[in-house]
This record gives C-alpha cells, structure tokens and sequence, in this order.
C-alpha cells in the first residue's frame, strides 16, 4: 500500500521565465513518472521501482506544486489515490472513498503530526498527552473492501483509485481467512457492514509459490507484495485460491458514515457496529465476526509510546512470517476522527511510519568477481553508492553465474537494491525500462582475477571455484575468518590488514599469528609502536576465546556459530570433537548426518590436524566452555532478560536460560515465554511484555524458573 508524504505549507514565489519553463517541463515528467508507475503497481502488479524511489518522485511534485501554485493542474497525481482501474473486472464504486495515508519516517515527524493533531482538536498539551492511538504493522500487500449485507459476503473490490475499483468478489472468497458469513450471533449481525482489510501472501507461501513457477519454468515473482497482488487480480478464482493468500482485517466502515471509520448511522436495532465509539472496538468486533485481527496491533497511550511501539516492531519486521514496510497509527476515539475529517487523499487521523527503505534503485558501474577462503568465485555488483536498509550501498552481492544470468542485470543498467535485515545487500534486477541501448550481457570470466589460474564449474554445480588453493585471495579470505569476530576476533585484522601481513612476510597462514612479535611489525605502514603492541594484545586476548569461537575459525563447511555452540556444548573440547566418529558427532541435537561427515572429513585431513596442533603449540585454549549437565527444564520456552540483575550478569543469566535448554532472544514476541526485568529495563521491551500479557519475573522468579521450568505461581 503506497504511502505520499505531505510537506509543510512553502510560500509560493514566481519563477523567472527561463526558470519557469524548466519547473514546468519537470512538474510534467513527474506526473508522467508518477502516472506510469502508478498503473504498474496497482494495475499491473509489476512495479518498476522501490516505495522508496516512488515516494521521492511525489514528495518532488508536492514540494514544485506547494513552492509554484502556478505549476498545479487539475487532476494531479499529488492529489489522487491509487491508478484508473482496467477493463479487466468490472468496476466497483466505493461508498467511502479508499484513501491512502500521510507518512512520517522519525519521531520529530511522528511529534509534528502530533502537533497538527492538537491545533486542529484545539486540546491543552496535557490533554493531548492523553490521547489513545492503535499501531498495527503496515502490511505490504494489497488494500481490500469487503460488504457485508444481513451477515453475508455480497462484494469485495480492490482500491483502484480510491473511489472506483474493480469487482474481486469471486476471488476474494477463495482465499480461507475471509468469512463467507459473518460469525456473530443473530442479533448482533449489522444490515450492512464494509471491511477494509490488505489481502498479503506469507514468505512461506511465497517461496513455495516461486518453487512451483520455477519447476514449471514460469516467471518468478519479484517479491511477496507482487505475487499477492497478481494473484487476487486473476480471471480464473481457481488460481487465486491456489496460492495461500492470507488477510489482516484492520477497519470498520460502512455506506451510512459521515467519514472514514466513523460509527454507523443509520444502523437497525441490535446493530453491533452502531455502538463502536473506537478502533480498538472495531478490531474487537472483526475478531468476534471471524475475521484474522494481526496480533501485533496494540492500544497504546501518548506519542512516546507510539515511537516505542514503532521502534520495537522495525527491530522484529524480518521475524513476522510476512513483509511490513512500517507502523500505522489511528487515534482510537472515533468521535475524533470525524472532527478531524481528511485532506483530498488522506485522514487527518491516522499516519503511516515508514520503516527505511530496504529497496532503492541505483547504477550499476560493474561486475567484478571475488574469490572467498574456499576458492569460491562470487560475481558481485558495483553500484553507484545509494541508501538502502539505514546505510550506503556501493557493493551487492550476484550469488553465481546463474543468478546473473537469471536476473540478466548488465553492467550500464539502473537496477534495484534490496537489503532486508542484516543480510548482505542484493541487486533484485533490472529496470528494463531504462536500460540503455546496445548493452550486452555479461559473461563468467575464465580465469581467477587474482592469481590467473583456471575457474572451474563442476557438472551439477551452482558456484565456480578457482582451484589454486596458493591462490592469494583464498589465503587472505582464510586468515581473515579466522580473525573476524564472530571467530577468534581479533581486533584490527580486516581483509586489508591480514594482506598487508602475508604480503610482507609477517604471517603466512592463521597459526602464524601466535608467533608475532611487535619487533615484527615495527617499519610497517601503518604500525608504530603502540599499535603494534595493541595488536599483539589482542592477538593474546584471542587464545582464550570459548571453543565455539575456535570452531568457527576453522571454517569447516557446514559449521557456523550454532552449529559450533552445538558441538561444544555436546563434547566440551577439541580434542573430543576431533576423536569422535561421525555417528557420535550426529547424535548431538542439531547435528545431522551431512554436519557430522564435514566436521569428521575436515579433521580426517593431516594438514587440518598440522594447523589445529599449530594453534595448541600456540597456546590456544581448546576447551573452555563445560558440557552442560543441567536438567533441560527450559526446553521450547523463550526467555528474555532486560535490565540489570543484581546476581547475574546479562551473560550469566542467558547462559543460565541456554543450558537449560531454552532460549534468549533479544526482543518480546508473542511466542515469549516471560520477560525478566531488572534496574534499567529496556522501556520498548518492557511496553511490549505488558501490552502481549507476557509474564513478567524479577530476579526471584527467575531463580525460580530456572529451579523448576514452571513459572512462579
């Protein structure tokens, strides 16, 4: 669901004549842009390009329209909702207008539309303070209305642009979460009743879906939001019931309303939606009439707590089991938003928060190939620098010659950027539409970039490898595992630092380092005195790191950090991981049969083993974490622990939660078990605990937890 931001009032001032005509010109290539983007994304469900880039283009037409009165024109797309609706359905009209929302990005801008909020109310500040607001995720899916006559389905439409859209019905019935009839009990059940809802499709369902368009050699879809949309806009029903579609049902709205969400007017006696003086009514009541109500929606009090709110869900978006863009936020008293009416395509009620933008559109300079620590080669993107996901993006990764080729992303092209979480930034595909003339294809080098040795592709085989194991690329990808921080974490030994080493002479491998002196480094650029001896320091601190650490450096194949906490956790050692067959390393729990044939096979290797007894030699500590002998009385509960505890560190207390099998994860869920808060408490945490009902433990009642797996009476 697209958002448009609404910039502060600007003077108008006349432009001279040569200026004019070129706002002029500019004014129409964005409405043009604008108009032609529209109608991919809400007609054609193939959007060219990111909200993001999109919400740049109408914040720039605003910002010339509001500066130069002079440049509006009847029918703007500043001023519109949604794309003229195609002959492909019939069209439905909306009784209530289908309108989008405002949107702020931070909290100054969430504290701004606070304070339109309380011009336009004409409240005291304090009062004000006291304002109730429902947040609810912002789903990237497809807005929906459905009416309800005597209880019973009767239409569904899409949004078109916000007046007319197109007639959906049959489709909509298809999909398991919308209720034919309305689950209410006879006397509640309103004469007529209207839905607004966004109909999505789950990351699960979405990657089962693309599985199936790719074993039929069909076009992927490009993400959740397009295939949802794609499939609810299908001739045949049968389709659109295939693809798993789910709903969030998030507003009441009816044909006898003064304004959008408002109470019913004209409502026959018994009527339930009659008596709705809230949102936070209304969600209640779709509950009770059958409809999925998104269990993170929360009532909550103040703008502080909205920003809270807000804060907490961008921390867990990639955690919900479907895509969110941001937070919508309505003032729960419906009373208000009738007072507070609309502007031309937006409520004054109710404004969206826009999460960062984790697709952009940027250029892209060139593909070049990196070789990692086992020889693999890697095409990656170099992209004209952009921000995307909170940071700047000027490398992405392309995965494999296939993934190049099926992208078909040539280097000249304006591609899109996708970094979702913290996952390493992608390049999604081309904008077709603006790819210059007479680009080629690129093709897989046959030579290794760094040492000029053969590039091989196995039969079967996704990924190319250079075969040169001396190649200087993998030697340096290598030790810099070794040393990086989810490893032996070495402060100060990046890629540049570790090359600069071999280069010199100071190291030729990982086991090396326990051997530098800081007279080794001395002469070296970038070394004096006291950062050599700050790296030799942390060189020594590295000989103690636990044993999962160690596990890691060693970059056996298949063992990252869980894997490695698993096997430490099951042997206690080294020594008794390198010892063990490989039905015992797979009958630890999280240790299949594939794990184990890795980890046996890595130590099975005389230069593997040569390397381990360096790094003994080197004083490396093989074993410091115990096996845990604990009850595991915690197993399947989640824990979280906030604050400061008087008798355990945060680390204690999380081991003490680990060992016994559970987990402690760093944020609240609904699938939490309880939240121990101590002095100091995260406040997002805190909020989140209560408005879920999760249970809530001091230091007492976790000892107790952890004593008997049960939580305090």
């Amino acid at each position: 669901m697209k958002t448009a931001a609404s910039p502060g009032a600007a003077a108008g001032r006349r432009a001279s004549p040569g200026a004019a005509a070129g706002l002029q010109a500019r004014a129409a290539e964005l409405r043009e842009a604008i108009s032609y983007h529209n109608d991919r994304y809400y007609n054609a469900a193939e959007p060219e390009i990111p909200d993001a880039d999109y919400d740049a283009l109408v914040d720039e037409l605003r910002a010339l329209e509001a500066e130069h009165p002079e440049l509006a024109v009847a029918g703007s797309p500043t001023e519109q909702v949604g794309a003229p609706i195609t002959t492909l359905f019939a069209p439905a009209a909306h009784k209530v207008p289908m309108m989008s929302l405002d949107k702020v990005v931070n909290m100054d801008e969430l504290l701004a539309w606070g304070r339109r909020l309380e011009r336009l109310l004409e409240m005291a500040p304090e009062d004000a303070a006291a304002l109730r607001f429902v947040c609810e995720p912002k789903i990237d899916g497809l807005s929906i209305s459905i009416t309800y006559e005597h209880g019973e389905l009767v239409r569904a439409a899409t949004r078109g642009d916000g007046r007319v859209g197109e007639d959906v019905t049959q489709n909509v019935r298809t999909i398991g979460e919308v209720p034919a009839r309305l689950e209410l009990p006879p006397g509640e059940i309103p004469t007529e009743i209207e839905v607004r809802g966004e109909v999505y499709l789950p990351l699960a369902a979405f990657e089962e879906l693309n599985a199936r368009q790719q074993a039929a050699g069909l076009r992927l879809f490009a993400n959740p939001r397009n295939a949802a949309a794609g499939s609810l806009r299908q001739r045949d029903p049968s389709i659109t019931a295939s693809r798993a579609l789910g709903l969030w049902a998030y507003q009441v709205v009816s044909a006898d309303v003064l304004a959008q969400g408002t109470r019913v007017e004209a409502a026959g006696e018994g009527d339930a939606a009659a008596e709705l003086t809230n949102q936070s009514g209304s969600l209640e009541l779709l509950r009770r009439a059958g409809f999925p109500v998104n269990g993170e929606t929360a009532l909550v009090t103040g703008l502080d707590a909205v920003y809270a709110y807000c804060a907490d869900l961008q921390e867990r978006r990639h955690s919900l089991g479907y895509e969110i863009d941001g937070a919508v936020v309505k003032l729960d008293d419906i009373s208000l938003h009738r007072s507070l009416g609309a502007t031309s395509h937006a409520p004054r009620w109710a404004v969206a928060y826009k999460f960062p933008p984790e697709e952009r559109t940027t250029l892209l300079e060139d593909i070049l190939v990196s070789i990692g620590r086992t020889g693999r080669a890697t095409p990656f993107a170099r992209l004209r620098p952009v921000r995307v996901g909170g940071s700047t993006v000027s490398l992405a990764s392309l995965h494999n010659e296939d993934q190049v080729a099926l992208k078909d992303v040539r280097p000249g092209d304006t591609v899109i950027v996708r970094k979702a979480g913290d996952v390493i930034p992608e390049v999604v595909g081309p904008v077709l539409s603006m790819r210059p003339e007479g680009v080629l294809p690129w093709r897989f080098p046959s030579e290794c970039p760094l040492c000029g040795g053969q590039l091989v592709r196995l039969e079967g085989e996704a990924d190319t490898y250079c075969v040169n194991f001396d190649c200087p690329g993998q030697k340096v990808q290598r030790v810099a595992h070794f040393a990086s921080r989810s490893a032996m974490d070495i402060e100060g030994l990046g890629e540049q630092r570790v090359a600069q080493l071999i280069d010199a002479g100071v190291i030729g491998d990982a086991a090396d380092f326990y051997d530098v002196r800081a007279d080794d480094l001395y002469g070296l650029e970038g070394f004096g005195e006291i950062s050599a001896r700050n790296l030799v320091a942390a060189i020594d601190a590295s000989r103690k790191r636990p044993l999962p650490n160690l596990l890691v450096a060693l970059g056996i194949r298949h063992v990252g950090s869980t894997v490695a906490q698993a096997l430490a956790d099951g042997f206690g050692d080294l020594d008794h991981i390198m010892a063990a067959s490989e039905e015992e390393l797979a009958s630890v729990e999280g240790i299949g049969p594939v794990i184990a044939a890795s980890v046996a096979h890595f130590f099975a290797s005389g230069a593997n083993l040569a390397f381990v007894e360096r790094l003994r030699g080197g004083g490396v500590s093989f074993g410091t974490r115990a096996v845990s002998e604990l009850p595991r009385l915690l197993e399947g509960k989640s824990v979280v622990v906030t604050g400061t505890l008087a008798g355990w560190s945060r680390e204690e207390a999380e081991a003490a939660i680990t060992g016994r099998g559970g987990k402690s994860p760093g944020s609240v869920s609904a699938r939490t078990t309880a939240v121990v808060v101590g002095s100091s408490p995260g406040g997002a945490k805190l909020a989140r605990a209560k408005e879920l009902g999760v249970p809530i433990l001091d230091e007492a009642g976790l000892a107790k937890l952890l004593e008997t797996g049960e939580l305090p009476g």
